[in-house]
């Protein structure tokens, strides 16, 4: 009997996240704020998720858009910046998960987040702390942002 009620309390010490780190699917993007809060995008083939929240708790928004409604703009070759992002529709919201970095200076700065527009007007913008980024936007297979 002890064993039963051991097993879940050491099960739930292992559980560090809730975020799935795209289980079933591939990481498009990731990242921890400045504030500490967890940005992720996965690709999930027919759909593209988008979870914010607290790295350690429940996401404060979780979405599924279906594939072809998200759109990616596409670095094009030219420039000192290169860049990528990803815009994930939620009704009168969307999500414009970027990254991009300055090819010319010493450092190869990197800047990374996400803006959120309502009726496409710039609410805020969410930047990533630059600790721990990953981005493999470039390249998606989704339709052009226009």
């Amino acid at each position: 009997m002890k064993i039963i009620v051991i097993f879940p309390m050491i099960a739930a010490l292992f559980t560090t996240s809730v975020y799935a780190k795209c289980e079933g699917g591939k990481t498009l993007f990731s990242c921890t704020t400045t504030k500490g809060k967890k940005i992720e995008v996965c690709d999930l083939e027919k759909t593209i998720g988008y979870s914010f929240g607290k790295a350690q708790g429940k996401a404060e928004i979780a979405i599924k858009a279906p594939r072809d409604q998200v759109s990616t703009s596409q670095w094009a070759g030219v420039g000192r910046a290169e860049s990528y992002a990803v815009d994930i529709p939620n009704g009168k919201a969307t999500y414009n998960v970027f990254w991009s970095v300055d090819r010319l200076t010493e450092d190869h700065a990197i800047e990374a987040g996400v803006n959120v527009f309502i009726d496409k007007a710039l609410v805020t913008t969410v930047n990533c702390s630059g600790k721990d980024v990953v981005s493999n936007l470039e390249g998606v297979k989704l339709k052009p942002t226009e």
